[in-house]
């Protein structure tokens, strides 16, 4: 009753070319997120990049697939992150999550990550007894600025009728903090933001170790998995477009005018991501440059797990955080993907690495 169909690049670009995918009550994919997937430089032309699952021939849900790759000396071990698993509520119960994932896990022979995932899915994950936790990134989430009318009705729909006083209440603690930010200016030193990573940026970024280069970094900006737009895929459940989604590869100098840090920094719709953070010295200039950044692009808020800037962040007295929390990313591998790796083995991911850094 359930059959399974797997596409790899050609068949991919295929089935959206030809509009095959919007045939259905819900979409598998969208066009430009197949686009991303047909131009991750990490995936083989025979790998598998989505899995559908149909029901007495009716689509009910999906698997996506980000491959990518470890190089351990003169070892390459690749695994796919699994990303996008939906089942149609017509279709809960019937088991089609686990099938799905099943299938994934022989495709890629259980070399298999995942993270950012659902509650709802990390107990399907628990269940299958497959996955074990490895060390999870810590982070900040440093907040600017008030948003009470929108977080507390949010979270106690039953004060929505509360929500003009406490839009008055953001009012007047924002425009105190503004008046305050006044004294925040443009650095004197000089810095580029540029929307890719130019040669020097290049040169500069090959001295670290890094999970991604400078042109795999440059394919992830250039087919992002969320567009600009107003507009909503409603048949797509998962991140699509956003009102104001940009990429931003920044440069820092020293006052002798050498490069000390480069970082590519993520705004969707006000908040703030720092997907990777290369600094040869300290962070005193690329923190004084980011307080330039929140304050002029109106930044709500910023959600960092670059371990060394946050504790500098901390610290410093010039940058414009009201209040902070702590935030941490869990990572699932599976069991024989851990065996494949030395006892102990730290991935050293930013924030950017795996499918985290197109959303």
């Amino acid at each position: 009753m359930i059959k399974l169909k797997t596409l790899n690049k050609k068949q991919l670009e295929d089935f959206v070319s030809s509009g095959e995918f919007k045939q259905y009550d819900f979409l598998p994919i969208t066009e430009h997120r197949a686009l991303s997937h047909i131009n991750n430089p990490k995936a083989t032309d025979e790998q598998i990049l989505l899995i559908l699952a149909f029901y007495n021939e009716k689509l009910a849900g999906y698997l996506g697939c980000f491959p990518d790759r470890f190089v351990l000396e003169e070892k390459e071990i690749r695994y796919a992150w699994l990303s996008t698993l939906y089942v149609s509520e017509e279709f809960r119960g019937k088991k089609i999550a686990k099938r799905l994932l099943e299938k994934a896990m022989e495709i890629y022979e259980e070399q298999i990550a995942i993270t950012e995932f659902t509650q709802e899915a990390e107990t399907l994950y628990k269940i299958m007894g497959s996955f074990e936790y490895i060390l999870p990134k810590r982070g900040k989430r440093f907040y600017f600025n008030t948003d009470l009318a929108t977080i507390i009705p949010d979270k106690k729909p039953n004060t929505n009728l509360f929500r003009p006083f406490f839009s008055l209440v953001d009012f007047t603690a924002n425009s105190v903090i503004s008046i305050k930010n006044m004294l925040i200016r443009k650095p004197d030193f000089h810095f580029e933001i540029l929307d890719h990573i130019d040669g020097e940026s290049a040169d500069f970024v090959n001295g670290f170790q890094s999970r991604r280069n400078a042109n795999e970094i440059n394919l992830s900006i250039k087919y992002p998995w969320v567009l600009k737009g107003e507009r909503k895929d409603e048949k797509y459940l998962f991140s699509s477009y956003a009102e104001n989604f940009k990429y931003f590869w920044i440069k820092v100098y020293d006052h002798q005018n050498s490069l000390t840090v480069c970082s590519l920094l993520l705004l969707r719709d006000g908040y703030l991501k720092i997907p990777y953070l290369f600094s040869q010295s300290g962070m005193g200039n690329f923190i004084d440059f980011l307080s330039y950044f929140v304050v002029k692009n109106k930044i709500k808020a910023l959600t960092s797990y670059q371990h060394e800037l946050n504790k500098e962040i901390e610290h410093s007295k010039i940058f414009p955080k009201i209040y902070e929390r702590d935030f941490e990313r869990r990572y699932l591998f599976h069991k024989q993907l851990l065996q494949s790796l030395p006892e102990g083995f730290n991935p050293h991911y930013q924030d950017g690495d795996g499918d985290c850094m197109m959303t």
